[in-house]
């Protein structure tokens, strides 16, 4: 028989197995059996994979090889996309460098950089991905910006355009003058900051009166339109109507009543700012109030500001503070905390603007898409991110989707510049549509990248095409994303599937773990707390680190991962690795028979019918997208039943004319183990499964295990798990009284124990002798108590019984006072309701287990003393 090395050295098979499976086109769909498609979200370009990238793709690949053993035809779909923000900004880093900007190379040369930089960090984004072990068919490999999705972008634009859905006009949008271009409402972070509310006093005009306005940006007083209160807020009706001063500038504001208004922030007055406020926007087109714009696109005040014209947002602040002190109209400055928007690429602080932009109107897109999750057409997993899909779709703005960028899809409007008409077209224009002029101007603007992100479930199968892709593998059957992107990404795929497609773009969204550290805390550059996944590959391996991020992604609960994990997944590994081992080299004149259940012992029976049980539970468990439980039933099974219990039974077998029966069943239950753990760690389980002598080119392809019925036997588990719990109570006594687990002791037995299972107790147990008995011997103490089982363990000549009383007697007494800690902590209400979840059980676990270490001490000391008596 095959044999294997004495050591799991992961680096020296994992990308050999790798380049197999790529070279066999194992990943690549045959078009025969029931499909199974998923689209990877694709990763960014702009740098190494993170935790999180890693735990999405060791998820996807978990469903897909689970399906493709099932017999579906899984096509799994890599990409990558384009990130225009990110890309563009991480390359004019490294032209900054070289002292050298974008604006010193004309649009194309720019673009030809940024496409071999994209270029080189696509390859790197692909290496790792395989790292990981993804089986996704590198043949329907897309790119954002490739040739197809292009032409996909083209498409939808003009569609939109000429159903009306698209349009430009002038907003208020959020501006990083940083990265110089617009962000969506979900581009924006907000960050609790420290900040100041400053009181400003507006004096009325003709009268010897004021008015007191707090706002947090006293700079944009300068582009102030109005003074806005609430309708019935009695402390200002009665300036309703009048006109304000304002402050520094001189401009005439009229007063006027909005619901908007919130009569409990600051003192309920509140200046409205048409030009650089979201909400003062919708005030001023209600009461059709001019709009000041104070600031130019890299956010210094302009020629509106005046006198503080040239400064910066915060210079301007500083300024006018100091002048409305110097003044009198500065009342007071209080303290606050507040939620700051900011970039969520390069983090500076977002300016809101009024600019002309390339809008998506999204209430009529948003219907259908609203129906399909509220009748069920696509379900959510956890079923609580629905709730959070439909109170944003229900509450859904229009998309501001043009960026001022020069990297991603150029927006195909091309405007004449002696009509003004917006010529909007698949194919680039010569002349105008209107009025035939050849002087034609496309707009500078690209597409926010989420544009074509949106189209990735159609337009990688080759849309507008009507190809053999689409045909087959559309709607896919399963989205795997994080929940971050929920509004980013999945609510508009399924807006555009069914705007473009008549049909869901996927059936199931499941909604991924955030991965965050051993402390509970996001992973971050600024707190140095992130886990590379490509060293942790290199340190332990891939196989731990997945099978690490399965067993720990509970549906609904972060994960909290620290590196340790990795360590005790690793030791998984090794022992898989040792028992395939162990079972290799004692398969020498091995003949493959059918398994004669007539033949079988006891534990034989057992480990058969546990088998059965955890293939019918691994196998629900991932149907459900329980990965972490699918994962804890091999774990269990693998470790503690077969390692600890089954292979330990049935050592001595492998000598006897039982030797060909024993080989078998070690056969057929490592085969099928080793088939339940490949989606979790299919390098480590192809290298083994090729080397046991069973049916089969490759575990990728082989068959998903079924439940054989003929195996299940409840009766033999639940007399093997009384022997089992009978030589754990041996050891446990053994460890109480300090007796070493390598000394023989003799056991008695009150109860009836057959000749078979008296020698698993005395094999497993390190048992000398077992003695049935009608009561308890003098000098022992209890192992077991059943209604119809009783062992002790015979302590007399091992112990000096007084004083083994007086030590557990003091060891009681600790772990009473530790355990009374612990319960002090479960019965606060406050440490229940505010500690995180896994702490609070934790807690649990270590009270649960020190008070039944307290009652078996108590056992052992009650019948030493019984014995002294």
């Amino acid at each position: 028989m095959m044999e294997i090395g004495t050591r799991y050295e992961p680096q020296n098979l994992e990308m050999k197995w790798y380049r197999v499976w790529l070279e066999k086109g194992y990943f690549t769909p045959k078009g025969t059996g029931p499909k199974y498609s998923i689209v990877i979200p694709p990763p960014n370009i702009t740098g190494r994979i993170h935790m999180g990238h890693a735990l999405n793709i060791t998820i996807q690949d978990i469903i897909s090889r689970f399906r493709r053993m099932q017999g579906y035809d899984v096509m799994w779909l890599p990409g990558e996309d384009h990130a225009g923000i990110a890309t563009q900004t991480a390359v004019e880093k490294y032209l900054a460098t070289q002292g050298k900007n974008r604006r010193d190379f004309t649009r194309e040369q720019f673009l030809e950089i940024v496409w071999d930089w994209a270029n080189k960090y696509r390859k790197e984004i692909k290496s790792q991905i395989m790292s990981i072990g993804a089986s996704v068919d590198w043949t329907r490999e897309r790119f954002t910006l490739d040739e197809g999705l292009s032409r996909a972008v083209r498409k939808v634009f003009v569609d939109l355009y000429k159903k009306g859905l698209i349009y430009k006009g002038k907003y208020i949008v959020n501006w990083c003058h940083r990265c110089g271009t617009v962000l969506s409402d979900e581009e924006v972070e907000y960050i609790e900051e420290e900040g100041a509310l400053y009181y400003i006093k507006y004096p009325i005009k003709g009268e010897d009166d004021y008015v007191v306005i707090a706002t947090t940006r006293p700079e944009t007083m300068l582009g102030d339109t109005a003074v806005a209160v609430h309708p019935s807020d009695e402390r200002y009706k009665h300036l309703i109507g009048k006109t304000a001063i304002l402050p520094l500038v001189g401009r005439e504001l009229p007063i006027i009543a909005d619901n908007y208004v919130d009569p409990s922030f600051g003192t309920g007055a509140l200046k409205v700012t048409p030009a650089h406020d979201p909400n003062d926007y919708l005030i001023g087109q209600r009461h059709n109030l001019p709009f000041v714009d104070i600031f130019d696109e890299h956010i210094i005040v302009n020629e509106n500001g005046g006198k503080f014209k040239g400064l910066t947002a915060q210079e301007a602040r500083k300024a006018v503070v100091a002048e409305l002190e110097e003044q009198g109209y500065l009342l007071k400055i209080e303290k606050i905390k507040h939620a700051v928007g900011h970039c969520y690429r390069c983090e500076t602080v977002v300016e809101p603007r009024l600019m002309d932009q390339w809008f998506v109107s999204m209430k009529p897109l948003a219907k259908r898409a609203i129906e399909a999750v509220e009748n069920g057409e696509i379900r959510f997993i956890p079923e609580r991110w629905k709730k959070v899909y439909l109170n944003w779709m229900y509450d859904i703005r229009d998309w501001c989707i043009s960026r001022q960028l020069w990297w991603g899809h150029r927006i195909p409007v091309w405007q004449c510049q002696d009509c003004g008409h917006y010529n909007v077209s698949e194919e680039d224009p010569t002349s105008c549509e209107k009025c035939g002029s050849q002087n034609l101007k496309q707009d500078e603007d690209v597409l926010d990248t989420w544009f074509s992100s949106a189209l990735w479930p159609f337009s990688t199968m080759g849309w507008p095409e009507k190809t053999a892709d689409l045909e087959r593998y559309y709607p896919t059957d399963v989205l795997v994303t994080g929940f971050d992107i929920i509004f980013f990404w999945v609510a508009r795929m399924i807006m555009m599937g069914y705007e473009f497609m008549g049909e869901k773009p996927f059936h199931e969204v499941y909604i991924h773990q955030l991965v965050r550290d051993k402390y509970g805390r996001k992973m971050s550059k600024s707190l140095g707390n992130g886990i590379d996944p490509l060293e942790v590959i290199e340190e332990y391996g891939a196989d731990p680190m997945r099978f690490t991020l399965a067993i720990l992604a509970a549906q609904g609960r972060d994960l909290k991962l620290d590196v340790r994990f990795f360590d005790t997944y690793k030791k998984f590994a090794n022992k898989i690795w040792n028992a395939t081992r162990f079972v290799l080299m004692n398969l020498d004149d091995y003949e493959k028979t059918e398994i004669d259940i007539s033949r079988l012992k006891l534990v034989d029976r057992w480990i058969l019918s546990r088998l059965q049980k955890t293939v019918e539970k691994v196998t629900k468990a991932l149907e459900e997208y329980d990965f972490n439980i699918a994962a804890g039933e091999i774990y269990n099974f693998f470790w503690d039943e077969l390692c600890d219990w089954y292979i330990e039974a049935v050592k001595s077998r492998l000598k006897t004319d039982e030797k060909k029966l024993v080989q078998n069943l070690l056969v057929y239950v490592l085969d099928t183990s080793l088939r339940l753990l490949h989606p979790f760690m299919p390098f480590l389980t192809e290298e083994l499964w090729t080397k046991l002598p069973v049916d089969g080119e490759s575990l990728v392809i082989a068959k998903w295990p079924e439940v054989r019925k003929e195996f299940v036997d409840q009766r033999s588990e639940e007399r093997f798990e009384q022997l089992m719990a009978i030589i754990r109570g041996i050891r446990n006594v053994r460890a109480e009284v300090n007796v070493p687990q390598s000394t023989k002791v003799a056991t008695y037995v009150k109860g009836i124990l057959n000749e078979e299972e008296i020698g698993y107790v005395q094999f497993l147990g390190n048992v000398e002798k077992v003695e049935f008995v009608s009561e308890r011997p003098q000098g022992s103490a209890t192992a077991y108590v059943s209604t119809d089982l009783e062992v002790y363990v015979s302590l007399g000549e091992l112990v000096d019984i007084g004083s083994e009383i007086s030590r557990l007697r003091k060891k009681v007494e600790k772990l009473k006072a530790d355990a009374e800690k612990f319960a002090k902590k479960l019965a606060d209400e406050n440490f229940l309701n505010n500690a995180p979840e896994d702490v609070v059980e934790e807690t649990r676990e270590k009270y649960r287990t020190m008070t039944e270490q307290i009652e078996r001490i108590e056992q052992i000391i009650s019948d030493l003393e019984g014995n002294r008596a």
